[in-house]
């Protein structure tokens, strides 16, 4: 919620996102709470199970736009923080809950929107503001999870070492093979210089992406996001030879390390990207980090590191109220969100997890 982060994607110009902001003033003008508020073309259908998605690939070559609606969201675009809200200590939640959704639905209203959707909330978090949004008409529904690593050791060695043997030769095994390709990595915190070529390998892994689309990033991100976020702002650059052939976007965010997007310049099923896992979960440790957000989808990947995965929750409703009753219905009937299961990857007593 830092505001460097909002001028960068301000700067960025994502496609499909128009920006506005919410700030509650006390009878002073003084601030006391902030929210960001965009609309953003959004696929109903996005967490699809495999039938429907094969119902669907037919219709959507015929009329592109089908089940794909413009939303009025309250969150933060490309990072997930719970609960989305920067606010003073003090301030009432049902005032602060009462207020967002009442300017919700007169920008919808104004807008013509025809959902509201307000994310992310973590299991306190949800704990915390579900009955608040439930009067005003909100229901709540499952987001795909997010992923954690928490990190104690104090090097790549004792992390790896802490590791079940299984886990551990799967990851050396990966490790080697990438090795013997010439695969190298190198981590640059200066990276406007590479916009171009970081945009369009990330380009190629979201096209090929088939859990999960929504965001298109630019090189205008790239680059305001390495000039705004200063020394937050990291990139691990993976070579084979001279050729780089992937990279991983990083934010620090405190003692939390945030993997935001990977990038490839092809899309293949291969070690590559288990070994550019690793070596964010090594780097992270390295930096100092306390913990890694690992984010959403690849989730076996993620958790044959050893990362758990944490549930997403979002509060949806219609801006008719004639439609609304069928929102939460109609949304879980469309999505089947999957629930990673924990795997025990570390030794006993290894993981302070």
């Amino acid at each position: 919620m830092d505001p460097r982060f909002w001028r960068v994607l301000e700067a960025s110009q994502l496609a499909g996102f128009s920006y506005r902001y919410l700030v509650l003033q006390d009878e002073q003008g003084e601030p006391l709470a902030f929210l960001g508020l965009y609309s953003v073309l959004t696929d109903i259908a996005i967490f699809a199970p495999p039938f429907l998605k094969r119902v669907l690939a037919p219709i959507r070559r015929r009329w592109p736009g089908f089940l794909k609606w413009t939303m009025l969201e309250c969150g933060t675009p490309i990072t997930i923080v719970s609960p989305p809200i920067a606010q003073v200590a003090g301030l009432p939640r049902q005032q602060l809950v009462d207020r967002l959704a009442s300017e919700m639905r007169r920008l919808a209203r104004a807008e013509g929107h025809l959902l509201l959707v307000v994310r992310d909330f973590e299991p306190a978090a949800e704990e915390e503001y579900r009955e608040d949004f439930a009067r005003h008409g909100f229901h709540w529904i499952e987001g795909l999870p997010n992923t954690y690593l928490d990190l104690p050791w104090r090097s790549p060695a004792e992390y790896h070492q802490a590791m079940r043997s299984y886990y551990r030769s799967k990851l050396k095994k990966h490790r080697r093979a990438n090795e013997a390709l010439g695969v190298r990595h190198e981590l640059r915190r200066d990276f406007a210089d590479l916009a171009e070529v970081l945009s369009a390998q990330w380009q190629i892994v979201h096209d090929a992406a088939k859990e999960f689309q929504r965001e298109i990033l630019t090189p205008q991100f790239y680059r305001s996001f390495s000039e705004g976020m200063g020394d937050d702002s990291l990139v691990l650059l993976f070579y084979c030879g001279d050729e780089l052939v992937a990279h991983a976007l990083l934010l620090r965010d405190g003692t939390l390390m945030r993997w935001l997007y990977v990038g490839r310049n092809a899309a293949q099923n291969d070690g590559l990207y288990l070994h550019v896992a690793a070596t964010v979960v090594d780097t992270a440790i390295e930096l100092g980090a306390e913990r890694l957000e690992l984010g959403l989808t690849t989730y076996d990947v993620k958790l044959d590191l050893g990362a758990t995965a944490v549930p997403i929750a979002m509060a949806l409703r219609a801006r008719w109220a004639w439609m609304n009753p069928f929102v939460g219905w109609g949304y879980r009937a469309l999505n089947q969100v999957p629930r990673p299961a924990a795997r025990q990857v570390f030794k006993e007593g290894e993981s302070k997890q």
